[in-house]
C-alpha cells in the first residue's frame, strides 16, 4: 500500500508539472511545442495509477459494483443537462462519493462518469482530461471530510471545483490549439471560459446545497451496512463518519 501511495503521488506530481511547465518556460523550439501530447500521456499515466490502486485495493464485488453504479448514475445525470452549458449534476455526486468512500473510489467514480457519458455526448481527446478532472474532484473530496465542513463548506467546495474543472479542461485546449504557449495566452484561455465555469460552479452549489447532505447520509448508511472494505483507507485516509450539518 505504501508503494502504491508513493507511485500515485509521483505520477500526480509529474502530471502537475506537465500542466504548468509551459507557463513558466515558454518556448516553441523544444518539446514544449508538442506539450499537448506530452501532457496527455502524463494524464493517462495518472489515470492508470488510480486504476492500478483500485485494482489492488478493491475488497470484493460489492465495492466494484458500487463504484460502477455510482459512476453510471453520475453519467446518466449528466445527459439531460447537456443542453445547459456546463451545468453538470455529475460533479455533485462525484464529490459526495469521494467524501464518503475515499479517494480511490472517488477518482474511479469521476473517471467512469466521463467515460460512460461521452458514449452519448461524444468522445475525443477531452475525455481523458474530463476523467482526470472529475477524478481529482473525488480525490480531493475525501480530504475535505477531515475538516468537518458542514453544508456551507460542501457548497463552497463545489463552487471551487466548478472553476478548477474549467482550469484543467482549459489547459488541454490551450496546449493543443493556442500558440505560443505563454502566460499571457494561458490567462486569455482561462478568461474566455469564465462564464461557463461560473455556470458549472453555480450548478454545483445548487445541487450540493439541495441534495449534498442527504446524499452523503444515504451513502454513509450504505457504507456502514455493507462494511465497506479496503477502499475506505485508500491513500491513507479513513472513512470514519463525520458530522455534516448545516
Amino acid at each position: 500500500m505504501k508503494k502504491r501511495r508513493i507511485f500515485i503521488a509521483l505520477i500526480l506530481a509529474i502530471a502537475t508539472g506537465a500542466f504548468l511547465a509551459p507557463v513558466f518556460r515558454p518556448s516553441p523550439l523544444d518539446i514544449l511545442s508538442n506539450w499537448a501530447l506530452v501532457a496527455t500521456v502524463l494524464v493517462v499515466l495518472a489515470i492508470c495509477a488510480f486504476f492500478f490502486e483500485f485494482e489492488g485495493a478493491a475488497a470484493g464485488s460489492k465495492e466494484i459494483a458500487l463504484v460502477g453504479m455510482l459512476g453510471t448514475v453520475a453519467a446518466v445525470l449528466r445527459i439531460p443537462f447537456a443542453a445547459i452549458p456546463s451545468v453538470q449534476p455529475s460533479t455533485y455526486l462525484i464529490i459526495c462519493s469521494g467524501y464518503v468512500f475515499g479517494p480511490v473510489a472517488g477518482f474511479m467514480v469521476g473517471a467512469i462518469t466521463a467515460l460512460v457519458s461521452n458514449f452519448f455526448l461524444g468522445h475525443g481527446p477531452w475525455t481523458i482530461y474530463q476523467m482526470f478532472a472529475w477524478g481529482m474532484a473525488g480525490v480531493s473530496a475525501s480530504y475535505l471530510r477531515r475538516f468537518n465542513p458542514g453544508r456551507r463548506g460542501l457548497v463552497a467546495f463545489g463552487i471551487a471545483w466548478g472553476y478548477l474543472f474549467g482550469v484543467i479542461m482549459n489547459i488541454w485546449f490551450w496546449a493543443a490549439f493556442v500558440y505560443p504557449l505563454t502566460p499571457g495566452t494561458f490567462l486569455f484561455s482561462q478568461l474566455n471560459s469564465i462564464w461557463f465555469d461560473t455556470a458549472h460552479a453555480v450548478g454545483n452549489a445548487v445541487f450540493l446545497g439541495l441534495f449534498g447532505t442527504r446524499t452523503v447520509a444515504i451513502l454513509e448508511r450504505y457504507r456502514d451496512r455493507f462494511q465497506w472494505g479496503k477502499l475506505k483507507t485508500g491513500l491513507g485516509l479513513t472513512t470514519d463518519r463525520p458530522v455534516l450539518s448545516g
